[in-house]
């Protein structure tokens, strides 16, 4: 999701992941699987450091964090897990990225069809709208925080933007490989974020009445249900006072 309801969108997201926080954790637990493959060591290993920082905000315990790294960087068997990306449109031309973790992927093709199928979408082929987004960091700071002390730490710190959003809320984004740094900068100038995380974002977006809303969010929620589906964003513009509504 994407737009001046920013925050009211990571408010929803993070309310439905808490609803069903055993499946977060296990879907976790794969990516730090799977970034492990490519090197246990976090310092050299920027994908997996950001998955660890992911772990830990979701309050997952740093035992299970250190389980999971141990088994992907001794590529232990029945790991065999690969990233797949489908891409694809929602209602009214609302443009879907899902990023998956699979060891089979017939069926989770089969499953992501049929969610866009099911709630009025439909899967897209490669690149139909994959070029519309950019992998970026992006830290979250709910209203009230200083705005202009945030945005000098933030410059400081290399951060690419700052956005204030509608409701006061304060959007840091930076470059994918500058995420951590930005994030560790803020962190010790006194400015912790109050949801921080590596995103895909579009360059585009397509605005929702409430109807069209509901459509997207739905297929949204179904999608990121599945077992395979690690991510799914989209570049819905949705206003706050919609999101209000559907919460």
């Amino acid at each position: 999701m994407a737009g001046h309801s920013k925050w009211a969108n990571i408010k929803h997201r993070k309310a439905a992941q808490d609803a069903k926080r055993g499946k977060v954790f296990t879907k976790i637990i794969r990516e730090l699987t799977v970034a492990a493959k490519a090197g246990g060591n976090p310092e050299d290993n920027p994908t997996l450091r950001a998955t660890i920082d992911k772990a830990l905000g979701a309050n997952m315990k740093r035992d299970t964090i250190d389980k999971a790294i141990a088994r992907g960087a001794g590529n232990a068997d029945g790991e065999n897990y690969e990233a797949v990306t489908y891409e694809g449109y929602g209602v009214g031309g609302v443009a879907v990225l899902v990023e998956c973790l699979t060891d089979n992927r017939n069926r989770t093709v089969a499953e992501v069809r049929h969610a866009f199928s099911k709630r009025g979408g439909n899967l897209g082929t490669d690149g139909s709208v994959a070029y519309l987004f950019s992998r970026k960091g992006q830290l979250y700071f709910e209203p009230g925080v200083d705005e202009d002390a945030l945005m000098e730490a933030a410059l400081e710190s290399g951060a690419e933007d700052i956005e204030t959003n509608d409701d006061g809320s304060i959007e840091v984004t930076t470059e994918f490989q500058d995420y951590m740094a930005v994030k560790d900068a803020l962190t010790e100038a006194g400015f912790k974020p109050d949801n921080a995380e590596i995103a895909m974002i579009p360059s585009t977006t397509v605005p929702l009445d409430k109807d069209g809303a509901e459509k997207v969010m739905a297929l949204v929620d179904m999608l990121e249900d599945l077992d395979d589906v690690q991510n799914v964003y989209s570049n819905a513009d949705i206003p706050a006072e919609v999101m209000e509504q559907l919460a």
